[in-house]
């Protein structure tokens, strides 16, 4: 039964999801921030939907965060990866994005992601 009740939560995300991604939309001034939440890894792309191309993507299963992801929490690690796709946007030519939480609420990871992000020096 579980396993049914986990299928139905994430077919709710995937629905908020798809209705999120009918308003926010990502350009080339302003590529959009994408966060994807496992139950053990996050993931976060920075994505210019009007050419359908990922200028950035950081995760904690990089081998640069994987060291440093070690032994830390969940919510700790996001904000690692938040300020690494940060770091590698701007080096990619890019300041500001546009935040798309993925369906998730936008709490614990994500925001920390989100708060790592703007650290790194995005602006959302």
């Amino acid at each position: 039964m579980a396993d049914k009740k986990g299928t139905l939560k994430n077919q709710a995300r995937l629905r908020r999801q798809r209705r999120t991604r009918a308003r926010i939309h990502g350009t080339a001034q302003r590529p959009r921030l994408s966060v994807f939440r496992s139950l053990t890894n996050i993931f976060a792309q920075v994505i210019d939907d009007e050419k359908g191309f990922t200028l950035a993507s950081a995760s904690t299963i990089d081998k640069d965060l994987a060291a440093q992801v070690q032994g830390k929490s969940k919510t700790e690690a996001a904000k690692l990866v938040g300020q690494l796709v940060a770091e590698r946007a701007l080096k990619a030519g890019v300041e500001a994005v546009v935040f798309d939480r993925g369906g998730y609420q936008y709490h614990g990871r994500v925001a920390a992601l989100a708060e790592g992000a703007r650290e790194g020096g995005l602006k959302f």
